[in-house]
């Protein structure tokens, strides 16, 4: 049964990147609609999540921020499918603005480990491509899908451009720590939930957040031999494509104290979230662990 499942939705994500362009954003808007119209788990985990990083939102301005997530939502669902399926070319020619390019190659000139960092932002399946083009063949560490078809299909396409791909298990954070150590370059989704032991609570946006150290603990007090970089691919309106925003981390992410190192990447990453708030992905339970004495929000 698994097997046929995964089957049918490698069908699927190849039937999506046939259809011409305007009709993969349209129909990932659709999704998103009748996501918000028919009452499920995911919508009412993003209206929690909106609920508490917008405590000052009126109601009908959430419902309305809601909708819009949702529809952008779908869209990084239906662009993901073409991403996954085109050849990286086709997909990177949807790229029409760059910003902070420089940042980039001067960590490369200067010979650094670059640690590039993201998050569930925009579509982060088109950054991939990007990074993978400008970063030196970095190692793209990756949560693996449920379904065994489609993680065989990711980790081909996503390692199309000569980079590797490391999956999000003892093996994988072991792969990422050495290629930082000899140099290389390395791609890490910095926004998901760790385990306690594995992160701190920070602030992001209105609350308190139980964020990886995973970051920190390679840039700490390495600024001559590591480059912390942001990427992140927002969507431009009226379906003309992304724009790659490239950041270089503040100094604080350097910094030996976790708790201070990791705060700093939670401020950027929230400072991004901010002003795009409709293409973050508030259907994850970021915020399933609470700190101690509050209660839990799913």
């Amino acid at each position: 049964m698994e097997k046929l499942k995964g089957l049918l939705a490698v069908g699927a994500l190849r039937l999506i990147a046939m259809l011409p362009w305007s009709a993969v954003q349209k129909l990932g808007r659709l999704a998103g609609w009748l996501m918000y119209k028919f009452p499920n788990r995911s919508t009412q985990v993003a209206r929690i999540n909106l609920k508490h990083c917008f405590p000052d939102l009126a109601t009908t301005e959430l419902e309305r921020l809601l909708q819009e997530n949702l529809k952008n939502i779908g869209q990084s669902f239906t662009e993901s499918a073409c991403a996954w399926v085109w050849p990286p070319r086709k997909t990177l020619q949807r790229i029409r603005e760059v910003e902070g390019l420089e940042i980039l190659q001067k960590a490369r000139t200067e010979g650094k480990a670059i640690v590039g960092i993201t998050s569930h932002l925009g579509n982060w399946e088109v950054l991939n491509h990007f990074y993978c083009l400008h970063g030196g063949n970095p190692v793209i560490f990756y949560r693996p899908p449920k379904l065994k078809a489609v993680d065989e299909l990711l980790a081909r396409q996503r390692a199309q451009m000569g980079n590797r791909v490391a999956p999000s298990t003892r093996e994988g954070i072991i792969s990422v720590i050495k290629e930082v150590r000899k140099g290389g370059a390395v791609g890490i989704p910095a926004d998901p939930e760790p385990s306690l032991n594995s992160g701190v609570f920070v602030p992001f946006l209105a609350v308190q957040a139980l964020t990886s150290k995973f970051v920190a603990g390679m840039l700490a007090g390495q600024q001559d031999k590591v480059a912390g970089v942001f990427l992140h691919a927002v969507r431009l309106p009226d379906h003309r494509g992304f724009k790659v925003i490239i950041e270089a981390a503040p100094d604080d992410m350097y910094s030996s104290d976790t708790a201070t190192a990791v705060a700093a990447m939670s401020t950027t990453l929230a400072s991004y979230v901010a002003r795009w708030p409709e293409q973050y992905m508030w259907t994850m339970k970021r915020f399933r662990r609470r700190p101690a004495g509050e209660a839990r929000w799913y």
